[in-house]
């Protein structure tokens, strides 16, 4: 079998969610990184690489059907909700619908447009619309601030919307495909523009296992936007909580030498935690020799930190 036939078979497994092909959502791969060694588990094995007292943080954030048709004029658009303003505007992606031909450019996906401009109108489902104001960055063209009139943000999402998805997905899932075991619905409706997707193969099963071991979770909450960032584009808000009761857990279990992995990259962010560039590096050159797939629907890494080098109060990451 050549590469390319390769890479075209691994790539299948990244079409669909794991359960749709026979298995369960903890049917994917796991590389674990320990410092510079790295070694390959299946996921629902994740339970032996951990031990007692280690301190899970995991994302609690839904994931929003936060995709909806709109027209601009006589233009057909899909408009992205990535995030809320302190100021009630939301930050919006423009998108042009998918043209429909071949796999993975049917209904669902999008294709790449260029905000704008200033004061323009756009129609949405149910008749409300919303008012383009301004670039997120001046020196952006993709995310725009923009009101919405005539309904509220979250009552237009659970009525018209779709998940976010992008052209190597095989076809549009149902939101519920998008939920990880550890969401939780917010009063004010918000949630995830995109799925904390390094949550995505636990299971109940494993979550129990886990729990039984001896690992304690820790709830944290933040609304990831769209995920894919343009070349020489800044970060963007997003709305994150950290509990108390997790803080002082935080805070516990590294005073006591444990160890805290954080369950994605938003948990990350919203703790701040930093892993070694060696180890990344090293990571990521055996990820793509063995064809791991990421994203949402994809295999998973397991950063541990080197307890010959590091001291043992150290954060992971489980992205």
């Amino acid at each position: 079998m050549t590469g390319a036939a390769v890479g075209r078979t691994a790539l299948e497994g990244l079409r669909v969610p794991a359960e749709q092909r026979g298995a369960g959502r903890d049917d994917v791969r796991l590389l674990v990184s320990r410092g510079a060694e790295v070694s390959h588990h299946a996921f629902r094995d994740l339970a032996g690489q951990l031990r007692a007292g280690d301190v899970l943080v995991v994302n609690t954030s839904r994931t929003l059907p936060a995709a909806v048709e709109g027209r601009l004029g006589g233009e057909r658009l899909v408009v992205h909700f990535p995030t809320r303003g302190d100021d009630g505007r939301w930050a919006v992606e423009l998108r042009t619908p998918g043209r429909g031909s071949g796999t993975g450019r049917r209904k669902g996906a999008t294709l790449a447009r260029a905000g704008g401009p200033a004061g323009a109108v756009i129609r949405l489902p149910g008749g409300g619309h919303l008012v383009l104001e301004e670039p997120l960055d001046p020196a952006g063209t993709r995310l725009w601030w923009a009101r919405v009139a005539g309904g509220d943000v979250a009552g237009l999402l659970a009525r018209h919307g779709r998940p976010i998805r992008y052209a190597y997905t095989e076809r549009d899932q149902p939101v519920s495909a998008y939920q990880t075991v550890f969401a939780l619905p917010s009063a004010d409706g918000s949630g995830s523009a995109e799925m904390p997707s390094a949550g995505r193969p636990f299971t109940a099963r494993l979550v129990a296992e886990l729990v039984s071991r001896g690992v304690q979770l820790a709830p944290i909450r933040l609304d990831t936007g769209v995920a894919s960032a343009e070349a020489h584009e800044p970060p963007y808000p997003e709305r994150f909580e950290v509990p108390a009761t997790t803080a002082r857990l935080v805070n516990a279990a590294v005073a006591g030498g444990g160890r805290i992995v954080a369950v994605g990259t938003t948990a990350v962010r919203a703790l701040e935690a930093i892993a070694g560039r060696p180890a990344l590096e090293r990571a990521c050159t055996e990820a793509v020799r063995h064809l791991y797939l990421w994203h949402e629907f994809g295999d998973v890494h397991l950063v541990l930190p080197d307890e010959t080098a590091h001291s043992p109060s150290c954060a992971s990451n489980l992205r």
